[in-house]
């Protein structure tokens, strides 16, 4: 993949080459990840498997912005979702958003979100054996999450393929993700 694609600026969150920007950010995102993973690197690979969660959300929230700022329940929150939410995903409001696309068909998103969450804390705090600073006890455990949330993030880019721009980047880069994850072994 050419690193110049991933390095441009993003396109305006109003045209629809944002979601293929943010899917292609969200798949090199978790390419790192395992890779870091592959390298021993459970704490960077758990940041950016958190990355890589997040650039999905916000290609989540563009490509159902229409229908979100239909069940948004005031203009100020229809003006903060084009603002704010799709340009910038607040780590903070990730699980407020993640509940708002269950709302428009996106089942299970929020669970993803949790983890994507929690590796965050771990990526910050470590393995903590009191799990009062992270949820993860040990670096192991972290390391299974972060193979489950990327396995996750695969099958519903998958599942995103027939409705947006599929390009050769974005399969080129799906192809490497999937070479990547098979080199260390998905899921638990």
């Amino acid at each position: 993949m050419n690193t110049e694609t991933i390095e441009k600026p993003l396109p305006k969150p109003t045209t629809e080459d944002y979601v293929n920007a943010r899917l292609l950010e969200s798949m090199v995102e978790a390419s790192l990840a395992v890779r870091f993973l592959k390298d021993g690197l459970v704490r960077n690979a758990a940041g950016k498997a958190f990355q890589a969660w997040r650039a999905l959300l916000a290609a989540l929230l563009r490509l159902e912005l229409d229908r979100l700022l239909s069940i948004a329940k005031s203009d100020e929150e229809r003006r903060w979702l084009m603002e704010k939410a799709v340009p910038r995903v607040p780590t903070t409001r990730m699980k407020m958003l993640s509940q708002m696309l269950e709302g428009v068909g996106y089942l299970g998103v929020s669970f993803g979100t949790s983890t994507a969450l929690d590796l965050h804390d771990y990526q910050y705090n470590g393995p903590d054996p009191d799990t009062a600073l992270s949820k993860y006890r040990n670096r192991e455990e972290a390391a299974v999450d972060v193979k489950l949330l990327v396995s996750e993030l695969m099958r519903r880019i998958e599942e995103l393929k027939p409705r947006v721009k599929w390009g050769s980047e974005l399969d080129e880069a799906l192809k490497r993700l999937r070479d990547d994850v098979g080199k260390v072994g998905g899921g638990s």
